[in-house]
């Protein structure tokens, strides 16, 4: 059940270390990367809590969650092919929507799908070795540009605007092996039925997250107008200041969650009532999943500001260059590929000693530990002058990614309805889109105010953004029966 993750993360792979560079290639600023971003956070936001909330509401002869994986696959595969041939950068910008929100279709129910085929003691066994095919598959495609030109002696460099053979190369195969993984999930997998579900979810211990009362339709229009009021005002503001305009991104987020309660109490008075039901769930979120938000705020912040910019920052800060078509430029694009094969080779050996710690410490505990080895990561590499040591640093980055692709969702997946999991699992994603969205609103603002375009200090404040979510980790209220040590044998 956890192979598939093995292709749906070589796309993403692939994406996080070589998107930047194919902006920059096609003319992108460095200044303009975070919101030309913004397609991955925004169509997880859109795409999961709706994927979420039909997979939990299907049942076909491919099982509830089977039919999303081969949809999303198919249109995955297709994306990933065409993006490295991306003629102009409002094309490239225009395919990462598409492949994001393809990606997406598939990812959703993978997470949903642990919930529901695993008892509560293995779920964090279960999302620790989803972290394992996500760390195998991510070093690979980290590195394959890489292995390409190095090894194979594709060429790494092109003509001023042209991505290289290389990056195309790897797109190809990458394509390949997200369908070929995902359909092996789809068709070696199989999945009890709603009544199992419900025989099961009644002989497991109660579930100590109990939602809260919706709101009232007084209090929906109340919140809807308030949030849209705020953006726009925000909108106004950058306006009329003439502030950086990657800040409308950050009001349209504001007056966004706004607009969509509005439409959501409108939709409630006629038979359509997805989108009422989703935006309802929001505010009856139990009491660990809110605490777990908080985690996840800072946690995905960081990540964020990593990918978008550890490619800018090795070139320019280790290497020396940010001209995109010099061969250190390149050189330091193809190391960053190296060290984010690096973290995720750890983080698939970080997988299988995280639910080790997890029986020592708690499932709090090890998520705070490994959210401290990510910080000091990032933060060495303001310290470390020598690019091959970087892959030092990647030890704690590894072991942060290992974690949270894991603990939060194993502490979550106790502590919601299981006949909610798929659309609670999709809402849960929306707290690590809204700090991406607030990364790609902000960070290019910060280093050209304060740090003079300086990539490297956007690692720095990822690390500090880590440090926050370790101690945020440590308030989250957990039941004892998560802290049960997981069975490796029933996955």
């Amino acid at each position: 059940m956890c192979f598939g993750f093995l292709g749906i993360q070589f796309g993403f792979a692939l994406q996080n270390a070589n998107v930047s560079r194919i902006f920059q290639t096609l003319g992108a600023d460095i200044e303009d990367i975070p919101v030309l971003w913004i397609a991955a956070p925004l169509t997880g936001l859109l795409v999961q809590p709706v994927i979420g909330y039909f997979s939990d509401r299907t049942w076909t002869p491919l099982g509830r969650r089977r039919p999303f994986f081969l949809a999303g696959a198919v249109l995955s595969s297709i994306a990933i092919i065409f993006m490295p041939n991306s003629p102009t950068l409002w094309i490239a910008a225009g395919m990462l929507w598409v492949m994001d929100a393809s990606i997406n279709v598939s990812m959703e129910p993978f997470r949903a799908l642990v919930g529901d085929m695993l008892p509560q003691k293995q779920r964090a066994f279960g999302y620790s070795l989803q972290s394992f095919f996500i760390g195998i598959s991510s070093v690979v495609a980290s590195a394959l540009p890489w292995m390409l030109s190095n090894w194979f002696g594709v060429s790494n460099t092109a003509a001023e605007g042209a991505i290289p053979d290389s990056v195309k190369l790897s797109f190809y195969v990458g394509g390949a092996v997200f369908l070929l993984a995902v359909l092996w999930s789809v068709l070696k997998t199989r999945e009890y039925s709603p009544q199992q579900l419900d025989d099961f979810a009644a002989a497991e211990p109660e579930q100590e997250g109990e939602e809260e009362a919706a709101p009232s339709p007084a209090r929906y229009r109340a919140l809807g107008l308030g949030f849209t009021i705020a953006g726009a005002l925000i909108s106004a503001a950058v306006w009329h200041w003439g502030l950086d305009p990657q800040l409308y991104i950050f009001s349209g987020l504001i007056g966004g969650l706004g607009l969509l309660q509005l439409l959501a109490q409108w939709l409630r008075r006629g038979r359509f009532n997805a989108l009422d039901e989703i935006v309802s769930n929001i505010y009856r979120m139990p009491v660990a999943m809110k605490q777990l938000a908080l985690v996840q705020f800072f946690s995905w912040f960081a990540l964020f500001a990593m990918w978008i910019y550890t490619t800018a920052a090795v070139s320019s800060f280790h290497f020396g260059s940010s001209d995109v078509t010099s061969k250190a430029y390149n050189d330091g694009a193809d190391w960053a590929g190296i060290l984010f094969a690096a973290y995720n080779g750890f983080a698939a050996i970080a997988a299988l000693l995280i639910p080790l710690i997890a029986k020592r410490t708690g499932l709090r505990g090890a998520h705070c530990i490994n959210l401290c080895l990510g910080a000091v990561g990032l933060l060495s590499f303001f310290f470390i002058a020598d690019p091959r040591w970087l892959l030092l640093p990647m030890v704690g980055v590894g072991f942060a990614w290992a974690s949270i692709l894991s603990l939060p969702y194993a502490m979550l997946s106790s502590a919601v309805p299981h006949r909610k999991m798929g659309v609670f699992m999709g809402i849960f994603n929306g707290f690590i889109v809204i700090p991406q969205l607030l990364a790609a609103s902000i960070l290019g603002f910060l280093l050209k105010q304060f740090f003079d375009g300086e990539a490297i200090y956007a690692l720095m404040i990822g690390g500090a953004s880590w440090l926050l979510a370790a101690v945020a980790a440590l308030r989250v209220a957990q039941p004892e029966s998560e802290q049960l040590e997981a069975d490796p044998q029933a996955v």
